[in-house]
């Protein structure tokens, strides 16, 4: 569960910071304690967010969750080429700067967000950058067969098979498409397209099979699977 509260210039339509930290407690508290995993990336290096920002806005965060979950996942952005392009224009338009940093910048960030998360009952993980990480802090598994067996409270096993280098993932089928996210975060590599993404947003049917509009048949709810 995504909540990072970064300025409007960075990510222009999420839902309030507020409201997500409501949902998280509520998924702890009506589905399973073990259900929400919070993910505070990526951690992306701006004038509007320099380190003191993360540490600021993270603290304030984990303070509200806390209870809600026991790990927060971070990773630090990987500016891909449209990404920057995304930067670049909102940068100009915002007037702000951002960069890159070194290395030794990003591992001490990550060896202070452990240290608050630890104050606040959590573990942070690094999600596919195991050169960040530090002491505290533990490899991400996006896709954890043993917290899904926990929460299912049935035998459950997979392989560890990720999903590209770094990844610790247990083995499984992504499910997600390109261009249908409305939210127009600039870090986003997923939107190749913002209008598009947006065209398809509003012509999703919420009991359809798939996140793309179907063209050729009228959507239908997936028949219930008898026990």
């Amino acid at each position: 569960f995504s909540i990072t509260n970064y300025p409007r210039a960075i990510e222009p339509a999420v839902i309030p910071a507020e409201k997500a930290v409501a949902q998280m407690h509520r998924l702890a508290r009506e589905v399973h304690p073990l259900c929400p995993v919070w993910r505070y990336d990526p951690v992306l290096f701006t004038s509007l967010t320099p380190p003191d920002f993360h540490l600021g806005n993270f603290a304030g965060l984990a303070a509200q969750l806390e209870g809600s979950t026991d790990e927060v996942v971070i990773s630090f952005a990987q500016i891909y080429a449209k990404s920057r392009r995304n930067l670049d224009a909102a940068a100009r338009r915002h007037r702000f700067t951002w960069e890159d940093p070194a290395d030794e910048t990003k591992r001490a960030l990550a060896a202070d967000l452990a240290e608050i998360a630890r104050r606040h009952g959590m573990r942070l993980t690094v999600c596919s950058q195991p050169d960040y990480l530090v002491e505290g802090a533990g490899e991400a598994r996006c896709v954890d067969v043993r917290r899904l067996a926990r929460i299912s409270g049935e035998p459950l096993d997979a392989p560890l098979k990720g999903n590209r280098p770094g990844c610790a993932c247990h083995e499984s089928r992504d499910i997600g498409e390109y261009d249908t996210c409305p939210h127009g975060c600039l870090y986003c590599y997923a939107v190749r397209n913002r209008r598009a993404a947006l065209a398809r947003y509003r012509a999703h049917d919420p009991a359809a099979p798939s996140l793309l509009p179907l063209e050729k048949e009228p959507s239908r709810p997936l028949p219930l699977l008898e026990r």
